[in-house]
């Protein structure tokens, strides 16, 4: 892995060239920002900024290096995308590395040399940063500040035809600094050109053409990882399979069964025994050890991608509905997890529809005009999607006609409410759901000119302690929902991650995890998400919090069904989302039939899906305890069963850097 001499003079001498280059940003295709990097003769200024739906973060870095291309002295400032404070550093003298970001400062003794610092809030130049010290160590991998180890690996070497000619351009996996590999370009002469993932880009100003192909390769190598990890983690008996020793949910009765053999075959449920009910020749045997078995859950407000599908497998959400995609990557995502190349949860497909505006989003399809608007809605019912989901820059006056256009066609229509338009317009047009928490509350403290494709629509929420819960407006709304079945999906959990963590605080959501998990991981859930510049500001975003949560416990009450839904990837964000419908007024039972029978019922799906019964398909998960006596236990999942599939979250978590929750369950062979 060690460089060659003169590959090492060149990658270190690097910061010695005095020069500006540009790099592009890229959404979906769609340029949003730059990122600007000024080399001196031992220093970087770096200028970072893009907006996409309305947000994006804003940067500057200076950096000092020393001969090796070490940062030695690093400062971080601006916005992150949801406009939290960035004021971070990092410092070396003789004997000491300091350093602060958002969760606070550290410092550490040099012994021999100085580590390498990873940024929690810098640009992505940084990795080409960390790539040439790692190809520059004999085996690849270092330590690194503020904790942990990273490695480097190889991939494919490439063309790319461009303003200033051909670069042959080598990809890099850098490993260790999240859950998933972080994917760098450089050039032949070790710059930086690229990031790239399936849905984003960062790359050298005048290759933009090479953009496609790089997400595109980006997806191959996730799948490739993906497909790799399955072939490890995916135990597919390929005989019946008798998980002994368990007591089963039961959604309709709202409590546990006696203790049960569930017996499964091929993908489905073959029968529910009586406890140690006699096994045949040649089965699977697993013992529950007193467990719970609960039916497969369902994340209601998912973006999913390879790099989160097993991880809701290993959490016990088998079901996903996606409500915003890429079309093309996320039937390619589809059409891998039904084959068993790679695992991940079903997916009900929502079609996402957005107006065209300065805001728009890039995911999905864009729309100008009525037209276009109502062809891209029988576009999507002609592919069978679930349902529409409309957008911030939609036009709201379309609404009905669009609604009507969707019903139909036997599709559903959720979403936010589009900008300059409240709640109340979207249930008179016929939506079935609103999408969000606060896309349903902004109606009440908005003035009709107030614009929602931005920040605002998060920043705004500090008008609600403000609201009278009790007045007409509020009221007429629920009432509004409750009488006509519009449902609810309030994305609770990341209200209140947004609403309510500030710098240096461990979120409520990873309370009980945060010790499992990566380095930079755990950082991400000590910073706050919506940036509150001062202890007063914060109080107001939590009051806002109280608010919302005051809101929901009404509508639960009203009758209006609250679906459980994270935007936020789901997985242990989705353990939370049920932490807090229990604060609604639900009781643990109630929340889990919420999470499984009623959102299988909700999508049509009740027939095969939401409970552990004979000719359903085999879609369960078991944990030690008793879920519905304390909803914690969710957190201690030992075994998932998807689509007949037995995963064992202990297997699987280390490739994520994560440390187990449990053990793997004692697995036998019968032979009579």
């Amino acid at each position: 892995m060690k460089l060659s001499l003169a590959l090492f003079l060149i990658f270190t001498s690097l910061p010695l060239a005095a020069e500006t280059i540009t790099y592009r940003v890229l959404v979906g295709g769609s340029d949003t920002g730059h990122l600007v990097v000024n080399h001196g003769e031992d220093q970087l200024a770096i200028d970072f900024d893009f907006k996409q739906n309305g947000r994006g973060p804003t940067i500057a870095e200076e950096i000092s290096v020393d001969s090796r291309g070490y940062p030695t002295d690093w400062t971080i400032t601006g916005r992150t995308s949801f406009g939290n404070l960035v004021d971070e550093y990092f410092r070396v003298d003789a004997e000491t590395a300091r350093w602060q970001d958002t969760t606070g400062t550290g410092e550490a003794h040099i012994d021999d040399a100085p580590l390498f610092y990873v940024d929690q809030n810098g640009s992505a130049y940084s990795l080409a940063m960390l790539a040439r010290a790692l190809l520059n160590e004999p085996d690849g991998r270092m330590n690194v500040y503020p904790s942990g180890e990273v490695s480097i690996r190889t991939r494919s070497t490439m063309p790319f035809e461009g303003t200033a000619g051909q670069l042959e351009v080598t990809a890099y996996e850098i490993l260790g600094l999240s859950l998933n590999p972080s994917l760098v370009f450089l050039d032949q002469a070790g710059q930086f050109f690229a990031i790239a993932s399936p849905r984003f880009s960062i790359i050298r100003e005048g290759y933009q053409d090479a953009d496609e192909q790089l997400r595109h390769y980006s997806e191959e190598l996730s799948t490739e990882r993906f497909v790799e990890i399955q072939a490890e983690v995916a135990h597919d008996y390929a005989t019946p399979v008798r998980i002994r020793n368990v007591r089963v949910f039961d959604p309709e009765a709202l409590g546990l069964t006696e203790f049960k053999d569930v017996v499964i075959y091929g993908n489905r449920i073959a029968s529910v025994q009586p406890a140690n009910s006699p096994s045949t020749d040649g089965e699977v045997t697993i013992d529950g050890n007193g467990g719970t078995l609960i039916p497969g859950m369902y994340e209601m407000h998912g973006h999913l991608g390879q790099g989160n599908a097993l991880l809701n497998i290993a959490a016990g959400v088998t079901s996903v509905r996606d409500m915003g995609n890429e079309n093309d990557v996320l039937e390619s995502l589809v059409g891998r997890i039904n084959s068993g190349e790679i695992a991940g949860p079903r997916i009900t497909r929502s079609c996402f529809i957005e107006g065209k505006s300065d805001f728009s989003a890039a995911t999905g399809e864009t729309v100008a005009t009525l037209e276009e608007a109502l062809d891209m809605v029988r576009w999507c019912g002609a592919r069978d999607f679930y349902q529409v989901k409309f957008y911030n820059s939609m036009r709201g006056e379309w609404a009905e006609q669009l609604v009507d256009e969707a019903h139909s066609l036997d599709m559903r229509v959720a979403g936010h409410v589009p900008a300059f338009s409240t709640a109340n317009d979207m249930i008179d047009a016929g939506f079935d759901e609103i999408t969000h928490a606060n896309q349903l509350m902004l109606g009440w403290v908005l003035d009709d000119d107030e614009d929602t494709r931005t920040l605002f629509r998060f920043t705004a929420m500090k008008r609600f302690p403000a609201m009278d819960l009790d007045g007409e407006d509020v009221q007429f709304t629920i009432g509004q929902m409750s009488r006509r079945d519009v449902a609810h999906d309030p994305t609770i959990a990341i209200h209140e991650h947004g609403l309510t963590v500030s710098n240096g605080e461990i979120a409520p959501m990873a309370r009980n995890i945060i010790d499992h998990l990566p380095t930079n991981e755990q950082r991400s859930y000590k910073s706050a998400m919506f940036g509150a510049d001062t202890p007063e500001e914060r109080a107001e975003y939590v009051a806002a919090f109280d608010v919302i949560m005051e809101t929901m416990r009404r509508l639960n009450e009203e009758g209006v069904l609250l679906l459980p839904g994270t935007d936020m990837g789901g997985s242990f964000a989705y353990h939370r989302e049920l932490e807090l419908f229990e604060k609604f007024g639900l009781t643990p039972a109630e929340v889990l039939r919420r999470a499984t029978y009623d959102m299988a019922a909700y999508l049509g799906q009740a027939e095969d899906l939401g409970s552990i019964e004979k000719g359903k398909y085999a879609d369960f998960f078991l944990v030690p305890g008793d879920p519905t006596e304390d909803l914690l236990q969710l957190r201690r999942i030992s075994m998932v069963v998807s689509d007949g599939i037995v995963y064992f979250p202990s297997e699987i978590y280390p490739s994520f850097g994560i440390r187990p929750f449990t053990d793997v369950p004692v697995v036998t062979t019968t032979t009579n």
